[in-house]
């Protein structure tokens, strides 16, 4: 069985500031998707999949990634280190064979970028490979996606990682999308994820109300708050209607603190016994 959460998980609030390392060598370029993260080896020796500011996504791919990050890992569930990495866009100019492509996304994403920790060896988690998930886990990871609106857990793309026995939460760019618009978000925030029914963990999930009862009461307002302060002024570019950095950071807090409140009844609707009924006879079909 697959250990579903790191020996030293536990509510920790995250620190005022991600870890700041500097680029020195850009390793490969990973090809999944649009962003064209980086693997790219920094100052401290460490590796690291770095995803850029002047990707296609933009910097609000990058906010969610460590806004729903931090706040995993700050709720006890595992995900790699997150770190800032300074990037020079002359980074690969030693390169004997430069990628054009690396080199435009390069220049266009000076400074601070996100890095996640690489774990070498890991593989991406399979429902049919990986069936035996801790329950309470699963139905932890469901509340969680539901809380940040992450959408982007499914059986075709889990964005988890089975590294060393351990399943590690990766990929939290598509989370948070009311930030592309900031449309109603006090409606929005009680919404229920239209997704929900397609996340990896569903089926393997315990109660997601019980869920509910051992998380929220550690989603406090302090911790939401560090959690925020994590994200770098420079990818805070004013948008409307929320305006400026401290406008957004506001807009992020009464967003998410909202979102806590409505997860109560969803969270009880999808432990309903009709509910998994009428999932089952849609398998049937």
């Amino acid at each position: 069985m697959i250990e579903s959460m790191p020996s030293d998980a536990g509510n920790r609030a995250p620190g005022p500031a991600l870890r700041t390392v500097r680029a020195t060598r850009y390793v490969t370029p990973f090809r999944e998707g649009g962003s064209l993260p980086g693997l790219v080896e920094a100052d401290d020796d460490g590796l690291y999949v770095v995803k850029f500011h002047g990707a296609a996504q933009g910097p609000r791919a990058l906010v969610a990634e460590v806004l729903a990050g931090e706040l995993a890992r700050a709720l006890g569930l595992p995900v790699p280190e997150l770190v800032l990495v300074d990037v020079d866009p002359d980074l690969t100019r030693e390169d004997p064979d430069p990628d054009p492509f690396v080199q435009e996304l390069l220049a266009r994403s000076p400074g601070q970028n996100l890095g996640v920790d690489f774990l070498p060896g890991s593989l991406t988690y399979s429902p049919a490979a990986d069936p035996a998930v801790d329950p309470e886990f699963a139905a932890d990871v469901v509340w969680f996606d539901s809380l940040v609106t992450n959408t982007d857990r499914s059986a075709r793309n889990p964005n988890i990682l089975a590294w060393h026995r351990r399943l590690y939460l990766i990929d939290h760019g598509a989370a948070l999308y009311i930030h592309h618009t900031w449309r109603d978000p006090d409606e929005h925030a009680t919404r229920a994820l239209p997704t929900i029914g397609d996340h990896v963990l569903r089926p393997r999930a315990g109660s997601i109300a019980a869920a509910h009862d051992r998380m929220a009461p550690r989603m406090t307002k302090a911790l939401v708050d560090a959690a925020i302060a994590t994200v770098p002024q420079a990818w805070l570019a004013e948008i409307r209607p929320v305006g400026g950095p401290a406008g957004q950071r506001e807009a992020y807090r009464r967003y998410l603190l909202r979102r806590l409140e409505a997860q109560a009844a969803p969270s009880r609707s999808w432990d309903r016994p009709a509910c998994a009924s009428r999932r089952r006879r849609r398998y049937r079909r």
